[in-house]
């Protein structure tokens, strides 16, 4: 075993080790305090890259799943108005069917006439009153077009993930097929004719509420899928960031054991130069 003074190599290589250890004992309890493995991006310089990405995907899926409950809200509010209506129709229509028989006066037709206007007008006045998020739902300017209107809803977190609603005005004079009048009940001709207008609106108003409601349940599903992604994704991205405390724990033990031994053999290393020392005195 050579005896040297100059150069202690036990004492540089136990400096070495100490600095090592401590190292890895202050990432640990970096790791225990703040409950995330990655707190520098030196810590995992590729995982804090996919993290970062996972955590854009996760914040998108969660705006998406707040942007189909709120489409499905103003859907769902679209619809209420329009069920409204379809009572009000079926109403007018048991109206233009009492006024087609030959039981009644020309008088008693006139107040038949009196409350078929009143419930038009409130029909129409439905498609242009009902609002959400101030915007009006039903008078078919939501969107693009004269009496149809595109609603687009973003319910993914990427580019392209949307779903599509079309919804047509509800106007009185629109569902029936964008007539100049929507009839009367004055005599037993003109109620005949009404009769088939309400008969159009009342198709129109069944088919628009048939397509809001199947896009309501493609939301539905669409929110139910963003759920289990996003829940998925986020387990993933937990097992790169998120700290492991039972394996935290174990290593920052390890390093203080370690630490207290490298320290000890430091300390052995520097007293070699004394071993030197007095074999000098001996001599």
């Amino acid at each position: 075993m050579s005896m040297i003074i100059n150069t202690n190599v036990d004492a540089i290589f136990a400096q070495n080790a100490l600095t090592l250890n401590n190292q890895s004992q202050t990432q640990a309890m970096q790791q225990l305090s703040t409950g995330s493995q990655i707190n520098n991006a030196s810590d995992n310089a590729a995982g804090l890259s996919i993290s970062q990405t996972m955590t854009s995907q996760i914040n998108g899926l969660g705006q998406a799943i707040d942007n189909a409950n709120d489409a499905i809200n103003m859907l769902q509010t679209a619809d209420a108005s329009m069920s409204t209506q379809s009572t009000m129709l079926q109403t007018m229509r048991t109206l233009a069917i009492q006024a087609t028989t030959g039981t009644y006066s020309a008088s008693q037709r006139t107040y038949m006439n009196d409350e078929y206007q009143n419930l038009a007008a409130q029909v129409t006045a439905i498609s242009s009153q009902t609002s959400w998020n101030n915007m009006t739902l039903l008078n078919g300017k939501i969107g693009s077009g004269t009496n149809t209107s595109q609603v687009t809803f973003q319910v993914g977190a990427n580019s392209g993930d949307t779903i599509t609603a079309t919804i047509t005005s509800t106007s009185l004079k629109s569902l029936m097929g964008g007539v100049s009048s929507v009839g009367s009940l004055l005599s037993v001709s003109s109620a005949n004719s009404t009769l088939a207008l309400i008969d159009t609106a009342l198709a129109a108003v069944n088919s628009t509420r048939a397509n809001i409601g199947g896009v309501v349940n493609q939301l539905t599903f669409a929110t139910d899928n963003l759920n289990a992604v996003k829940q998925n994704e986020t387990a993933s991205r937990s097992q790169i960031t998120d700290t492991d405390y039972a394996k935290a724990t174990t290593n920052l033990a390890k390093d203080q054991i370690i630490s207290q031994a490298a320290s000890a053999m430091l300390a052995q290393a520097n007293q070699e130069g004394q071993n030197v020392l007095s074999i000098l005195k001996s001599a």
